[in-house]
């Protein structure tokens, strides 16, 4: 599909940006710094590790409603909704879907990157209601900040790919499809390599921190300042630019580039129903675009400019609100599946209806040889000898 190369050399070029800013950590030393919300060194306790105090500012924004209360609850949401509705969807893909064309091992890939961020989110429901007390260990924080942003980054790269290949199909439909489901296969191989390699910095250094003022231990919400100044500056900046904006701008290039083509051919009725499924997909996706994408990662630039910049943050609250709510594209997703593919759509029915694959072979087998009627609303064979009742 031509895309392979560009993400290769996409993944060379980000992961050049992003590796370097994991620079040897410092020692432990009384030297004052911030984290997202106004954290100061204070001392080091016999352990070796540093003791934090916060300001009134950081020790509001962790104690009040937003964090104990909103934020819960939208996880709780996403979690009741994404995870049986991804699961039923990664279970179609795997299972029911006996074409495995370029748009399925997107969708497959896709629905696979929720599932692993959604099974542990009761991890994150825990944490905020006990507090923003985080009581898994510095290893289980690490893991989960990794599949949180590496999810978020996983799923707009799919995105991207399932756009272009939509384009893709719609300008060259007699396009061999082995072929092209060979090169999904590299291109998903590729983007799951390059969010692991993108996410291993998370894993360099301590994401935990405890506050004596507080009693809790916080889970990457408090960190010193000459880190996130430089290293957590350098490096979120370089995945918003090379994880989202690089793929917004190719996702709105392709639909823009779709449009123009099924506009072209409007008086066609097959191409006109193929942009009626486009319209509806693009609306979906910028939606998707719209609500869980651009403002968390503008407010990433925003929140680490004016640390770096000012030393200052006022703008936290909204930071974590938008990275909650861009939690919602674990739901928004299968919506996407169902407007993509008419087979998914097909399959989801005949599951719900506990048909098996070989039930709904019999049917179709049995439906293709009978022509239906409109006047008699039925079907009929093509002897006209027998009817049988609608569906």
């Amino acid at each position: 599909m031509g895309c392979q190369p560009l993400l290769l050399l996409w993944g060379a070029l980000l992961c050049v940006c992003v590796l370097p800013v994991t620079g040897n950590t410092t020692p432990c030393l009384p030297k004052k710094g911030k984290s997202f919300i106004y954290i100061e060194v204070q001392t080091c306790n016999g352990s070796g590790n540093s003791v934090y105090t916060v300001d009134d500012f950081a020790a509001n924004v962790l104690t009040n409603g937003l964090t104990t209360g909103f934020l819960p609850a939208v996880y709780l949401i996403v979690f009741l909704i994404g995870l049986p509705s991804n699961a039923i969807a990664l279970w179609v893909f795997l299972f029911r879907t006996k074409k495995k064309h370029p748009a399925i091992i997107y969708m497959a890939n896709l629905a696979l990157a929720d599932l692993m961020f959604i099974i542990w989110l009761p991890l994150k429901i825990s944490y905020h209601l006990n507090g923003n007390n985080w009581v898994y260990g510095e290893a289980m924080c690490k893991v989960f900040v990794g599949f949180f942003y590496g999810n978020m980054y996983c799923s707009i790269l799919f995105m991207t790919c399932l756009s272009v290949q939509r384009y893709w199909v719609i300008v060259n439909p007699m396009s061999h499809t082995r072929k092209n489901s060979k090169i999904a296969l590299v291109v998903s191989i590729t983007i799951w390599v390059l969010i692991i390699l993108s996410t291993i910095p998370l894993y360099l250094f301590n994401q935990t921190a405890y506050l004596p003022r507080l009693n809790i231990t916080t889970c990457h919400d408090a960190l010193p300042l000459d880190r996130l100044s430089f290293d957590m500056f350098n490096y979120f900046i370089s995945l918003a630019v090379g994880l989202f904006f690089f793929p917004a701008g190719l996702t709105t290039l392709a639909y823009t580039l779709m449009i123009r083509t099924l506009n072209a051919s409007i008086t066609d009725e097959i191409i006109g129903k193929k942009r009626e499924r486009a319209i509806r997909l693009i609306i979906t996706v910028l939606f998707m675009y719209l609500i869980c994408f651009i403002p968390s990662n503008i407010l990433i630039i925003l929140h680490y400019s004016f640390i770096k910049n000012q030393y200052v943050d006022n703008i936290y609250a909204f930071y974590i609100a938008a990275l909650c709510l861009s939690s919602f594209n674990s739901c928004i997703d299968p919506f996407v599946y169902y407007f993509v593919s008419k087979d998914f759509r097909d399959n989801v029915k005949n599951t719900m209806k506990c048909r098996s694959v070989r039930t709904v072979e019999r049917m179709r087998i049995s439906f293709s040889s009978m022509k239906y009627s409109r006047k008699t609303n039925s079907y009929t064979s093509s002897s006209n000898s027998t009817k049988t009742s609608s569906c």
